[in-house]
């Protein structure tokens, strides 16, 4: 795949797609992937997951959102609303090549995730990596002490904190709570215990609402990156298996 892909402002999103391996692959299938904030598509937890599904033989197709990484745009209006549409785009691009598409989100990725599905009927399958839920509880604990427009994201000098951050965040979502109920396609949850960025009782929350409708997977001590490597094994394996199971 060597298309370009715009999002509906016209600015180009950074993208790698790797195929499944030729004796495994499953050619209906091709699973996109999500970073969370101040990412990118080249993120460990991002790469490590795209290469395990590739191992099993699903294509991957993982991009930066607008503003983040090498895809053109604004950091500063890298909202999770306009995060959907880049997405949207993404799916548009693929759409025509496969008659499946999942999504695995990561952290604010994984809010994105839950929109789209809402609405998206191309999505079959749904992953959320330390998903952001409590769009608001997660921005007024992270950014409290700091200032909108003058401040950084936890001190990244490309990552300045935007007021249209802040209020998309706290006001114009709050939580992705509501939605998450109405999310009918088959989705998968993994958290770490030991997150201290996006609360596990935010993947708590999903599974109350949606019962047995949703898997959850909790990784004993992971953060939120799944960075140590037994956590992050374990969370490969539960990806890996959980769409094994769902083919």
């Amino acid at each position: 795949m060597n298309q370009t892909i715009q999002n509906r402002l016209g600015e180009q999103l950074d993208y790698s797609f790797h195929a499944g391996i030729a004796d495994r692959r499953n050619e209906k299938w091709i699973v996109i992937l999500g970073h969370g904030l101040t990412g990118n598509k080249d993120r460990p937890v991002i790469t490590d997951t795209a290469n395990a599904l590739n191992a099993i033989g699903f294509d991957t197709l993982a991009f930066s959102f607008a503003g983040n990484g090498q895809s053109q745009g604004n950091f500063r209006e890298a909202t999770i609303s306009k995060e959907v549409g880049d997405l949207s785009s993404v799916i548009d691009a693929v759409a025509h090549s496969y008659p499946k598409i999942a999504y695995i989100g990561h952290s604010m990725g994984a809010a994105v995730g839950v929109i789209q599905a809402t609405h998206d009927g191309r999505l079959k399958a749904l992953v959320s990596l330390a998903g952001m839920i409590d769009t608001k509880t997660f921005a007024t604990t992270e950014f409290s002490e700091e200032t909108p427009d003058q401040s950084l994201m936890w001190g990244e000098t490309d990552c300045p904190l935007s007021s249209s951050f802040m209020q998309d965040l706290c006001q114009t979502i709050g939580t992705v709570a509501p939605l998450a109920d109405c999310v009918s396609t088959q989705w998968l949850l993994i958290h770490g215990t030991d997150d201290d960025v996006v609360r596990p009782q935010d993947s708590e929350c999903v599974k109350d609402l949606q019962g047995d409708a949703v898997e959850l997977v909790y990784i004993e001590g992971a953060d939120h990156s799944f960075s140590a490597p037994p956590h992050k094994e374990e969370m490969l394996k539960a990806v890996t298996g959980w769409f094994q199971t769902i083919l």
